[in-house]
């Protein structure tokens, strides 16, 4: 507990900032009306601190204070006396809450210039409202990597400032993550797991001054994001995009229906067997389909019909491309050679399909 704290009564209403101590028990508390209030020690509780609450403020030479005038040397047990009473070190610590025995851990960011929000830079602070002390990591997602942004020990209901940075860094947060280790410094508690938790951090809030809202935190409006809620990690679904996209051509592959016939033929008189790959002899419909979806299907068809004929020694199969820009064909022949390194091919008969064809032969 220190001078500038905040502090509430524990066992009567009220609360105020502490302005002094008498000795090792009392605490001289001010109250909102300005009265000096002396109460026990250990009858108030620390509900904010004041080692985070200042304001960053570059000093120029001519701001600066002059230098204090040295002291009067004043006799040992004095000055012993004076450390006693006004130790800089904090000893104590806020009274454990029944509720602060539940998780709650809330990640902020404060503007530094509210009035001149298009231009201001942030604050992030990390806020611990629990009974336990935390170990955390502060990261920010590149790409499939990651990057330590800030780390500490948090104590009990206590927050800390992690990081400063301007707006051309705001795409650097989208996707961040905190690592959290709880627990509690010479007593017993019980054991709660380590935690990783990922948000997605809204970036367009930061140009609304309406939305850093008031909160129980801090004296200015923030943004409040919730990490852990009464010892629940908030759960967000983080999807990869080629998953999702993978995913979504599955999905159409299932849905779109196939022509039953008429895709594959023997040609009569002979053994080759021709499979048209025009997309339109493949299937019914192409709504919602690009370019790409379509040469992906037609290789499918490319690679069923080769497996489903590959133990036939000496089979041809004919794919019908069509001449075009030529995209389908060398896709085919990419194939080819990637999977099916022993089979052989050839343009189909000149005569019969132009350019537009491809014999494979089953070795």
């Amino acid at each position: 507990m220190k001078i500038g704290d905040k502090v509430r009564f524990i066992y009567e209403s009220g609360g105020g900032v502490v302005t002094g101590f008498r000795g090792k028990d009392i605490v001289l508390v001010e109250d909102k009306d300005g009265f000096e209030i002396p109460m026990q020690v250990r009858e108030c509780v620390v509900v904010d601190t004041n080692e985070y609450n200042f304001v960053k403020k570059s000093v120029s030479v001519k701001d600066e204070a002059p230098a204090p005038k040295p002291k009067a040397v004043q006799p040992a047990k004095a000055a012993a006396d004076e450390e006693e009473d006004f130790d800089p070190v904090v000893t104590y610590r806020p009274a454990e809450r029944p509720e602060g025995e539940r998780l709650n851990v809330v990640l902020a960011f404060l503007p530094m210039d509210e009035k001149s929000l298009s231009n201001s830079r942030f604050e992030a602070y990390i806020i611990n409202d629990s009974n336990y002390c935390l170990y955390f990591t502060y990261l920010s997602a590149q790409g499939r990597s990651w990057s330590v942004r800030g780390n500490g020990l948090l104590e009990p209901n206590s927050k800390m400032f992690i990081e400063e940075f301007g707006r051309e860094e705001l795409n650097d947060i989208e996707h961040v993550c905190v690592q959290l280790l709880p627990f509690k410094d010479k007593k017993p508690f019980a054991l709660k797991p380590a935690m990783n938790i990922e948000r997605r951090i809204d970036t367009v809030k930061f140009y609304k001054l309406h939305l850093f809202r008031v909160n129980p935190f801090f004296d200015e409006g923030a943004l409040i994001y919730d990490l852990i809620v009464d010892d629940k990690p908030v759960k967000e679904i983080f999807t990869d995009a080629e998953e999702v996209k993978v995913a979504i051509l599955g999905k159409k592959d299932a849905e779109t229906p196939a022509k039953p016939a008429g895709k594959q033929r023997l040609t009569k008189g002979t053994d080759i067997l021709e499979v048209d790959l025009h997309i339109e002899e493949l299937l019914e419909t192409t709504a919602g389909m690009n370019s790409f979806d379509i040469l992906n299907h037609q290789l499918d068809v490319v690679r069923k019909t080769i497996d489903e004929n590959i133990r036939y020694k000496g089979k041809k199969i004919v794919f019908i491309h069509g001449k075009g820009e030529g995209v389908l064909r060398n896709a085919i022949m990419q194939e080819l050679r990637r999977k099916y390194p022993r089979c052989l091919s050839q343009d189909a008969s000149f005569q019969k399909y132009g350019f537009g064809a491809t014999m494979v032969i089953i070795k």
